[in-house]
């Protein structure tokens, strides 16, 4: 992202519920998923009463932190911009969170622990306001379990007890590997971080929020409820 691009916004649709949600699409670093994990997911959050910026973060050539800083400096930037809209795109800037999908949820959780100190030289107004998302919702993440080291957690991505609230989705024949989900709800629950896992059987990588006839198409669903529960949404 170049530190001037404007975001694609998405405002929120019937009664505004104040919440916004910045959308890392997945792709392994290659590319973006921009319709199945971008654009269709900020229409959902959208229609929930949730304003959306969905974030093109910079590919091919980076890759996960610490290979590259590229995307988390595009993560940070991002926050900090939509804070400061926040009045102009009726936001509360407390309740500002991320959701990722499979690279893309490894951004939100780099996020979730790289938000003290920028990792550029500040720009504008916007890099002096905070870069934590209120809340995370990570999506098939990749990249927090270690496969050659028996899956141990990845030591660039360790929660603190800063670290937003999160929640977890995952199935257990996800080629990427449910042991990413498991581990890192693990170590949020160290770190004393309130956070929710939903593991599913079925249902692979990269679907998004299509339908599919599997339990694991749900997580919408899923999210909105734990989305109310922690104060984000209101109780319906």
């Amino acid at each position: 992202m170049s530190p001037r691009q404007p975001l694609p916004f998405y405002p929120a649709q019937g009664e505004n519920s104040g919440a916004a949600v910045v959308v890392f699409p997945g792709g392994g670093y290659r590319v973006l998923a921009w319709d199945i994990e971008g654009t269709e997911a900020c229409e959902w959050l959208s229609a929930a009463g949730v304003s959306c910026v969905l974030l093109k973060y910079r590919v091919p050539g980076t890759g996960p932190y610490p290979k590259s800083s590229a995307a988390l400096q595009d993560a940070q930037r991002a926050l900090g911009l939509v804070r400061t809209h926040a009045s102009e795109w009726k936001i509360d800037p407390h309740r500002i969170g991320v959701l990722g999908f499979s690279a893309g949820a490894y951004l939100a959780a780099a996020l979730g622990v790289y938000f003290d100190e920028r990792l550029y030289a500040p720009i504008d107004d916007a890099d002096r306001l905070s870069c934590r998302p209120d809340f995370s919702v990570l999506i098939y993440p990749g990249y927090l379990a270690q496969a050659e080291q028996n899956f141990a957690l990845n030591p660039a991505i360790k929660p603190t007890e800063k670290t937003p609230p999160t929640f977890l989705m995952q199935t257990e024949d996800d080629p990427v590997c449910v042991e990413n989900a498991v581990v890192y709800f693990m170590a949020l629950k160290e770190a004393k971080v309130p956070a929710e896992l939903h593991v599913y059987a079925q249902g692979g990588h990269a679907y998004g929020l299509r339908p599919s006839g599997l339990p694991a198409a749900s997580w919408p669903q899923r999210a909105e409820d734990w989305l109310r529960a922690i104060g984000v949404l209101p109780a319906e």
